[in-house]
């Protein structure tokens, strides 16, 4: 009776089990279907944008193959980019094939802007090889921005406004300043756009030349009469070679007659030549001075030793007395021959000595 009992609770928990299973089974398969369709679309999307990719270049009679646009995605290439410069480049009649520009772009090259350069050498009839367009740009240059430059040459004012001189300042030999303003026209040099010395060489360069003419004119007036005068002095120096343009011309914009810098520098040469004779005189006047006060000190040496010889007369006398050797008579003898010497002197205007 009791198993009778039990059984039909145990048969209703076994439909609950059986029920909950139903239902959880039911949600993991949504959940997995849910998973199945999110990468169904993203494989859709995938092979939807390669497969438009590869229509484009099919269309354009490109030849990129899809096998390649499935190895750009997995390389996370943009693919897009790549195939729409081997579309321009094909249709401008360059033969270019995709894994150099997959190698470019794996480089760190910018591929649309080599491509750009690339039609607009070829239509202009510029010799621009792949390996040095992809070189030029490696190298940090703007390819596309040499191939303008080279078609459509660029005007470089010499002095450059961001040095902050608004003109090249040379001397004639006459002493005249004149100073110069110019242009310089100039193309890119494609062969030595990798390794050449930028525009700030070629600036420099014309300045040097510009005030090197100047500089070997014998007077200011033939330059001013002549300024194609700077202009072939400095195209025969060759000033481009080692740069990265070709100069076309140099023209003269502008030009002034400056400061007489020779007639400045004679006069502060003869200022410094009078300095120097002043100090001379001076070191010469000090110099008398000095020995006339040594030809003072010297009279007054020599004078005390007068004034002292003098001081030994009369002890000479008085020793000459006491030894006998000089006598009364003597004595007032010399007195009277000194009288007479001082009445003489005075008669004759010479003023007595006092001291006598």
């Amino acid at each position: 009776m009791a198993v009778l009992a039990l059984s039909p609770a145990w048969a209703n928990s076994s439909g609950l089990l059986a029920q909950s299973a139903q239902g959880g089974n039911s949600v993991f398969l949504w959940v997995v279907l849910a998973f199945l369709g999110l990468v169904v679309l993203a494989l859709i999307a995938t092979i939807w944008g390669v497969f438009s990719l590869w229509l484009q270049a099919l269309s354009a009679s490109a030849d990129v193959s899809m096998f390649s646009l499935i190895g750009m995605r997995l390389r996370r290439l943009d693919a897009r980019e790549i195939v729409t410069a081997k579309i321009s480049m094909v249709q401008a009649g360059l033969e270019i094939k995709t894994d150099q520009l997959e190698t470019h772009y794996m480089s760190g090259g910018r591929v649309a802007r080599v491509s750009r350069a690339m039609i607009a050498a070829h239509r202009a009839k510029i010799d621009l090889p792949w390996q040095m367009a992809t070189a030029i740009d490696l190298a940090g240059r703007d390819v596309l921005d040499a191939v303008q430059t080279s078609v459509n040459p660029r005007v470089i004012d010499v002095p450059n406004a961001d040095s902050g001189r608004q003109t090249h300042d040379g001397v004639a030999k006459d002493g005249i300043q004149l100073r110069v303003k110019a242009r310089v026209t100039v193309r890119t040099n494609m062969t030595q756009l990798v390794s050449g010395a930028g525009e700030q060489t070629v600036v420099a360069r014309v300045g040097e030349g510009i005030v090197a003419a100047i500089g070997a004119a014998d007077t200011y007036k033939h330059i001013l009469e002549q300024p194609d005068l700077i202009s072939k002095t400095v195209l025969r120096k060759g000033l481009d070679a080692g740069t990265a343009f070709q100069i076309l011309s140099i023209d003269i914009a502008d030009m002034d007659v400056g400061a007489n810098i020779g007639a400045q520098l004679q006069t502060a040469q003869a200022e410094a030549n009078k300095q120097i004779a002043q100090a001379e005189a001076e070191k010469r006047r000090a110099l008398a001075v000095a020995q006339e006060q040594e030809n003072k000190a010297l009279a007054q040496l020599n004078r005390a030793k007068v004034i002292e010889a003098e001081a030994q007369v009369p002890l000479a006398m008085a020793e000459a007395f006491r030894h006998g050797n000089l006598g009364i008579m003597d004595y007032y003898k010399m007195k009277n021959i000194q009288a007479d010497t001082t009445m003489r002197e005075a008669i004759g205007g010479a003023t007595p000595d006092a001291s006598k």
